[in-house]
């Protein structure tokens, strides 16, 4: 019974931190049931890592087994651990790092050594096993895929640029340099009727050749009179030009197909990224990294040094039919995507795809609201397909007069047709039809024109609007999870072969993180 006045006595909670116990726990009895380290043990020692054994030479001290150290570096990754440091810290405080490894405890130069060493090259197969092994047990299909790509940033400083059109100007201006030393040498050699043994070459392209040209000026101006300002310059010349042309080599053989680069990582492409803290897209080194999804898991990754979407999807579908040894049924990505280029090589190799164009929604608001703002546009002009031929607005005929091959960037290459028509002179929608001095020509690239309007059939159908809307929820809900749960917005090593394994983890990690949630 309570009486006023009388406090009720506190009962504590007895800790028993001097208590000896005569059987010691196991850790396996603080892992709850479904704990997602027991999904990382459980999926990791069902898969096949002699790949990875095979690089241990053998002889002298044992080593840790590649099996265990892949299970901490996954689990580490799940747990947002991306830190070789922080992994060797974790495991010897945390229970769940102690119970995975069985107590080992190896440090982070092995942890590191393992992540870019190792598991260089070797990732990739992995990965695909446990993909496999999710897809057995009905967490996602590999039958429909969705694409999509986000640029993350490299481990790289930010302001370290290398500019393929900067080579190009840099070296211009050298040869330009040497040209007018020259002239200069032919002008004090005109005042003596005298004529110099003109250099081999002024191209800036090879260090050598380059230093023989600023040998050659100074030999012919030896014991000349010469201007000052004329001999400071070829003084720097010979100093600095042959090691820039050097430098400039060793880029431009760096950079290959690339516009830039950063000399930290030069595997790292200059790509505006979205997440810049300020907001306003600024350019950092990173890379483009493409995913293929099912059920907002990840089936497939790759990394392209390329800032456009465009060009990565063939690559990205090669890499995927080599991993599993079959093409998906379908696959479904936005207008980035959309290229004759990529439509073709789908329609090759029998994907349906449900790949957008870059005109596909201004398209499908004109058609609702039923008013062009380029009512003349050449996509309006009517075409007999039996005679070749088009029709202007006023009903005249314009006849093919020839066709020529365009090369993309790629190399691919698409043949465009001309039409024109016979006489614009007098016509009384010139003015609004077109702004040409002669009579109106139109190009049309007619295999481009069937694949679009194949492609606008498949979206516009009831599968293909079902796709649309799944592809917004799965492959960029992944990136969310990604950048934003994981908070994995900046790769901790550099170089692409090294990279390419960190994206793998946190792949891996994100499905496995994933599989544990859907049980």
């Amino acid at each position: 019974m309570y009486f006023h006045g009388m406090k009720n006595k506190v009962v504590w909670k007895t800790n028993n931190q001097k208590q000896l116990s005569l059987l010691p726990p196991s850790y396996d009895d603080f892992i709850p049931k479904n704990h997602p380290v027991r999904i990382v043990n459980s999926i990791l020692d069902q898969i096949d890592v002699r790949t990875i054994e095979n690089t241990y030479k053998g002889g002298g001290t044992s080593s840790y087994h590649p099996r265990d150290l892949l299970k901490i570096l996954i689990y580490g990754y799940l747990r947002n651990l991306y830190s070789s440091r922080k992994i060797e810290q974790a495991l010897g405080e945390n229970v769940h790092f102690m119970w995975l490894s069985g107590c080992i405890q190896p440090d982070h130069n092995t942890i590191s050594n393992f992540r870019s060493g190792k598991l260089k090259g070797k990732f990739k197969k992995i990965f695909n096993q446990v993909v496999i092994l999710l897809a057995e047990q009905g967490y996602l299909s590999l039958k429909d895929i969705y694409v999509d790509g986000t640029k993350i940033e490299a481990n790289a400083n930010r302001y370290t640029f290398v500019w393929g059109k900067s080579i190009k100007t840099s070296r211009a201006r050298i040869k330009s340099q040497l040209k007018d030393l020259w002239r200069y040498v032919e002008t004090i050699y005109a005042e003596e009727e005298q004529k110099p043994n003109e250099p081999d070459n002024f191209e800036a392209i090879d260090p050598k050749e380059v230093s023989q040209t600023i040998n050659t000026i100074n030999q012919a101006l030896e014991g000349k009179d010469i201007d000052k300002k004329v001999k400071q310059k070829l003084n720097y010349a010979k100093r600095n030009w042959p090691t820039n042309i050097a430098k400039y080599n060793k880029y431009e053989q760096q950079m290959g197909r690339r516009n830039s680069m950063s000399k930290t990582d030069p595997d790292a492409t200059f790509m505006r990224m979205k997440e810049d803290h300020m907001l306003n897209g600024q350019l950092k080194p990173g890379y483009n990294l493409q995913a293929s999804t099912n059920n907002q898991f990840i089936a497939n990754y790759t990394l392209a040094q390329t800032t456009a979407d465009t060009t990565t999807l063939i690559e990205h579908s090669e890499d995927f039919i080599e991993g599993y040894g079959k093409a998906p049924e379908t696959l479904t990505a936005d207008a980035g995507y959309g290229s004759q280029e990529n439509y073709s090589y789908l329609e090759d190799n029998a994907i349906e795809a449900f790949v957008k164009y870059n005109r596909f929604h201004k398209e499908q608001l004109d058609e609702k609201r039923g008013k062009y703002k380029k009512p003349f546009a050449t996509n309006r002009l009517f075409y007999n397909n039996e005679t070749d031929t088009y029709y202007c607005p006023m009903g005249q005929a314009m006849e093919n007069i020839g066709s020529y091959l365009r090369k993309t960037t790629t190399g691919y290459e698409q043949k465009i047709d001309r039409y024109q028509a016979k006489n614009c002179v007098g016509c009384q929608l010139r003015s609004l039809c077109h702004k040409s001095k002669g009579n109106r020509i139109v190009e049309r690239n007619h295999k481009l024109i069937r694949l679009k309007a194949k492609a606008k059939q498949k979206l516009l159908s009831l599968k293909g609007i079902a796709h649309r809307k799944q592809r917004c929820w799965d492959v960029e809900a992944v990136f969310g999870n990604i950048k934003h749960n994981m908070g994995f917005k900046r790769f901790m090593l550099r170089g692409i072969e090294k990279v390419e394994t960190e994206i793998g983890l946190i792949a891996m990690a994100h499905n496995l993180k994933k599989m544990s949630l859907a049980m």
